[in-house]
């Protein structure tokens, strides 16, 4: 075959991106446990031979970005023992290529002439894998063993049957079996009918021709991406972020990133980050990439191939023994929200320091607890409470999101209506609406997050994670504001409302959880808003009256409906007067 053209190249991008898809929509109509078939908390990737992604179309950037350090363990392992039929499973972040423990992946090998020309995968983040806390998130943790069940590169299905005694021993080993085995078998399926969809497509092109194919792909994404780079200045540009805890004592813990620019590559360097902590907030080398690329390439244009293609012009420094790469048996299970949160804002702000054009403001860090108990069968149940996740920051020429699901997800996660919880879980949503006041102002605001309020009988396990409850998460850029910090309250039967610690596990009785998630920072001065755009916010209840004035300088008529624009010009002229005798 000779070398592929453009448009061949691009047609075959567009089909291995839709047997992606494929894949992510059998899973959801398959899957047993909510965080699937509703939120979509899985992702389904493709590679080729080698264990270099090539598609990466479906879910959730932060588990597909390092989807590649998965399948190049099984490689590693059964490289001369890979036959028709075969499944493999693994999760382990120090042996088998993964970012956390409870994200599992299945990798299916796909043959064309009796060769391995790709692997469909599915990476699936599970209900419960046993571990020190129901839902597998466990605060108390301090080292792996604490955080469920470690999956080295095993097959689970050889030769297409199932490996029953292992089979046994991952349903052991959760408190939802239920759950698993379907959600498992949900996830062979997913993978099974992708490998099906990419053998059609290689057996067109035959062996030869689809490696040729792949690399052609891969070399697009690449030139793609330095082309981006090359577009920005020469320099070094640097950033950090921050923890404010190791998860048990207050702490200040750096997370830094020094950006060197040369050409068309980029070298992103984490030296001088924060040594490996106590608490389960540490990144595995995979999920520490996947949090490279995601936020370089979210800093970019959203048609940017998302394959290793397009990260060959990125190389990453991550000292071992730092947060961002820990020595076993770290634990690392909070890794994929936190530190890859952090690690893509300090991205982002070290970007916008060669281009202030793409800046983007900070997403509110999410603060709520998961809720876990037994049903009338004596079942487990787990809730992720993703009705309180926060605001979005704002980028230039648009407002933040006033709510979107965990940052690392880039509005892959769905939130799942309050009224499809209540039906799935003992729960009574009372509240869940935009907060007022919550984003960050700007001339373009930061999103609102939300007041969230829910009841929940009997005896539940809370584990509780707070990081935006401390201070403003959501930084604005440019002369905006920061986000508004969290506030997250429990009760328990008629008691007080308390604050929580956070990061905890609490067992309480007939409590109520009472959320305001953290807001987005907005990007721009907020004198500069369009004062129309204020009077809708105001008439939309996101920012009160008595912002509109103080933040934006817009003065609204006396029955609150309209904008006095005499007295709004005045009163921004004298704001921004004040701001020039400060500067000076």
């Amino acid at each position: 075959m000779s070398t592929p053209d453009p448009i061949s190249i691009a047609l075959s991008q567009n089909r291995l991106d839709y047997i992606a898809r494929q894949m992510g929509w059998v899973m959801i109509r398959t899957s047993r446990s909510p965080i699937f078939n509703q939120s979509h908390d899985f992702s389904c990737f493709i590679t080729d031979a080698d264990g270099t992604l090539i598609s990466q179309a479906d879910g959730i950037p932060i588990h597909t970005g390092g989807g590649g350090f998965a399948v190049r363990a099984l490689l590693g392992i059964y490289g001369a023992d890979i036959r028709e039929g075969d499944a493999f499973v693994m999760n382990d972040p120090y042996e088998a290529g993964g970012n956390h423990l409870p994200d599992w992946v299945v990798a299916i090998p796909v043959f064309v002439e009796g060769r391995v020309v790709a692997f469909t995968c599915n990476r699936a983040h599970q209900s419960d894998i046993g571990g020190g806390a129901p839902g597998t998130y466990n605060p108390e943790a301090t080292e792996i063993f604490h955080e469920g069940i470690r999956l080295p590169v095993m097959k689970l299905i050889r030769g297409g049957e199932i490996v029953d005694d292992l089979w046994r021993l991952l349903m052991l080993n959760t408190r939802t079996p239920h759950l698993l085995d379907g959600d498992l078998r949900a996830m062979i399926g997913s993978a099974r009918i992708g490998a099906e969809e990419v053998a059609r497509f290689a057996a067109g092109n035959g062996a030869g021709g689809t490696r040729l194919l792949f690399d052609a792909i891969l070399d697009h994404g690449e030139r793609r991406m330095r082309g981006l780079l090359a577009e920005l200045p020469d320099g070094v540009y640097e950033a950090a972020e921050q923890f404010d805890d190791d998860c048990f004592t207050p702490q200040h813990i750096p997370i830094r990133v020094r950006l060197e620019k040369r050409g068309d590559s980029l070298l992103v360097d984490f030296t001088g980050t924060h040594p490996q902590i106590r608490g389960f907030k540490n990144s595995s080398l995979a999920n520490t990439h996947s949090a490279v690329y995601a936020g370089v390439a979210s800093f970019f244009e959203p048609d940017l191939p998302r394959n290793e293609g397009s990260f060959r012009a990125i190389s990453v420094i991550a000292p071992e023994g730092s947060l961002v790469n820990p020595l076993p048996p770290a634990p690392v299970t909070m890794c994929t929200v936190f530190p890859a949160h952090e690690i893509m804002h300090a991205i982002w702000w070290a970007l916008a320091k060669a281009d202030p054009s793409r800046a983007l403001g900070g997403w509110g860090k999410n603060s709520f607890p998961i809720c876990s108990g037994r049903d009338e069968n004596r079942r487990t149940w787990v809730m992720y409470n993703w009705g309180a996740c926060s605001g979005a920051g704002a980028a230039r020429g648009r407002d933040g999101f006033g709510q979107m699901g965990p940052m690392i997800t880039l509005g892959g996660l769905t939130i799942t209506n309050a009224e499809t919880y209540e039906q799935l879980y003992p729960v009574h949503i009372l509240r869940q609406e935009l907060r007022c006041d919550g984003g960050g102002a700007g001339r373009w605001r930061g999103g609102c997050g939300v007041d969230y309020e829910a009841d929940f009988p009997g005896e539940v396990d809370y584990s509780f994670r707070a990081e935006g409850a401390v201070r403003p998460t959501g930084k604005g850029l440019s002369g905006a504001r920061d986000g508004a910090v969290a506030t997250i309250e429990v009760r328990e039967g008629d008691g007080p409302f308390r604050g929580v610690p956070s990061y905890a596990l609490r067992r309480l009785r007939d409590s109520r959880l009472r959320i305001s998630s953290p807001g987005g920072g907005g990007v721009g001065d907020p004198l500069d808003r369009d004062p129309a755009l204020v009077l809708e916010d105001v008439l939309d209840g996101l920012v009160s009256p008595g912002a509109a004035d103080s933040l934006y300088g817009v003065v609204l008529t006396p029955d609150g409906k309209g904008i006095d624009l005499s007295a709004t010009r005045a009163r921004r002229d004298g704001m921004r007067h004040m701001q020039t005798e400060a500067a000076t």
